[in-house]
C-alpha cells in the first residue's frame, strides 16, 4: 500500500489479448445466434437465392471475425480504450460482411447483378442490421472488459489484513 492511495495500486485489468479473444468469440457466438433467429422469425433463408450454397455466407462471416477481431484489437491496445471506437468497429464488421458475401458470391460462380441482389437482400432483410447491432455489443464489451479495473475475487481467509502484523 501507498500512503497516498489507502486501497493500494490499481489492478492492471485485462489484457488487450484476452478481451479481444473473448469479445471475438462472444462476437461470432452471437451472429451465429442472431442469424438463426432472424431465419426463423422471418421464415426464410439469410441468402435466398437458389443454387448459390453456403460458400458466400461462410466466407462472409470468417472475413467479418477477422475485420472484428483486428479492429478490436488496435483499439483495446491503449490502457484506457474509448468506447467511440465501438461504432467504428460495428460498421466496419458490418461492412466487410457484406462486401465478403458479395465477393464470395462473385466467386462461387455468380454474376455481378446476383452478388448485388444479395447484398441488397442482406441489407433489407435485416441480416446486416443483426451484424451491426451483435458487433457493437461485442466490442462494446471487448472495451468494458479492457477498461475495468477489478481484482479477481478472493476468499475472505486469502485477503491480507494489516491488523494482524
Amino acid at each position: 500500500m501507498s500512503p497516498s492511495d489507502p486501497r493500494g495500486p490499481a489492478p492492471a485489468g485485462v489484457s488487450a489479448a484476452l478481451a479481444t479473444v473473448m469479445a471475438t468469440i462472444g462476437f461470432f457466438a452471437l451472429a451465429v445466434f442472431g442469424l438463426g433467429a432472424l431465419s426463423i422469425a422471418t421464415d426464410a433463408e439469410i441468402i435466398s437465392v437458389a443454387g448459390v450454397g453456403q460458400a458466400p455466407g461462410i466466407i462472409g462471416m470468417i472475413i467479418a471475425v477477422a475485420v472484428f477481431a483486428g479492429i478490436l484489437w488496435l483499439a483495446l491496445r491503449i490502457a484506457q480504450p474509448r468506447f467511440r471506437s465501438v461504432w467504428a468497429i460495428s460498421i466496419a464488421t458490418t461492412l466487410a460482411h457484406l462486401l465478403a458475401v458479395g465477393v464470395g458470391l462473385l466467386f462461387a460462380g455468380g454474376d455481378f447483378v446476383t452478388a448485388l441482389a444479395v447484398m441488397g437482400g442482406l441489407v433489407t432483410g435485416g441480416a446486416s442490421l443483426v451484424m451491426l447491432v451483435v458487433a457493437a455489443i461485442a466490442a462494446w464489451a471487448g472495451v468494458a472488459l479492457r477498461r475495468t479495473r477489478a481484482k479477481r475475487p478472493r476468499w475472505p481467509w486469502e485477503r491480507e489484513d494489516s491488523d494482524e502484523a
